[in-house]
């Protein structure tokens, strides 16, 4: 068996940008309840998550997907909570690190200037992964730019273009209920290669 000997210089710059990322107020002015950067990141996961922005609910906790998604994006990957919150195994990068607020129609879009300063920074950290899941039309426009179809659905059909390195979600949000009773064939045909390429990817060599 080969054992993976980490980077520790790597390790403590990444701990060192977290902390800038944590200290962010590029956008205070603007977020209703105030900068709370949330991000999972360590330079061994072999998984990233791509998100939205955090909700309430994850503004209060401070800790990414816990919430009903985070329950609904376990479930589809076939992962414990103690899994997915292993920053060795999962790193969470949402589009925005933090609370958008509310509007008419659910919480506003993710606030743009958080991905031009600190993404390409922190993917660079990122020199493992295998497997990025981008979970809803923010991340997925941001990381597939020109090779996106038309509109989601139709670059979720389009998944295996972009397999086995990226898969394409809908968000894991129960706003999504109504899609994905629609789209029967997302439960049916992407979702069991969800859960094996994850299991394949975590489980010890």
């Amino acid at each position: 068996m080969q054992i993976e000997i980490l980077n520790p210089r790597a390790n403590c710059i990444t701990e060192n940008l977290v902390a800038e990322v944590k200290d962010c107020k590029l956008c205070a002015d603007d977020l209703p309840l105030g900068p709370r950067p949330v991000l999972q990141i360590n330079s061994a996961a072999k998984i990233l998550i791509a998100g939205q922005a955090p909700g309430r609910k994850v503004h209060q906790t401070g800790i990414p997907f816990n919430d009903a998604s985070g329950d609904r994006l376990r479930e589809w990957m076939g992962v414990t909570s103690a899994t997915f919150y292993n920053a060795m195994q999962i790193a969470i990068l949402p589009m925005g690190f933090c609370y958008p607020g509310t509007g008419k129609s659910g919480d506003l879009p993710p606030r743009a200037e958080c991905a031009i300063a600190w993404r390409p920074k922190l993917l660079a950290q990122l020199p493992n992964l295998q497997l990025t899941l981008l979970t809803g039309q923010y991340a997925l426009a941001w990381h597939l730019n020109s090779s996106k179809k038309l509109n989601l659905t139709d670059t979720v059909k389009a998944w295996l273009d972009y397999f086995p390195e990226t898969l394409v979600l809908p968000h894991p949000s129960p706003r999504n209920n109504i899609w994905l009773k629609r789209n029967g064939w997302f439960t049916d045909e992407v979702l069991p290669v969800l859960k094996a390429r994850v299991s394949e990817i975590l489980s010890p060599s």
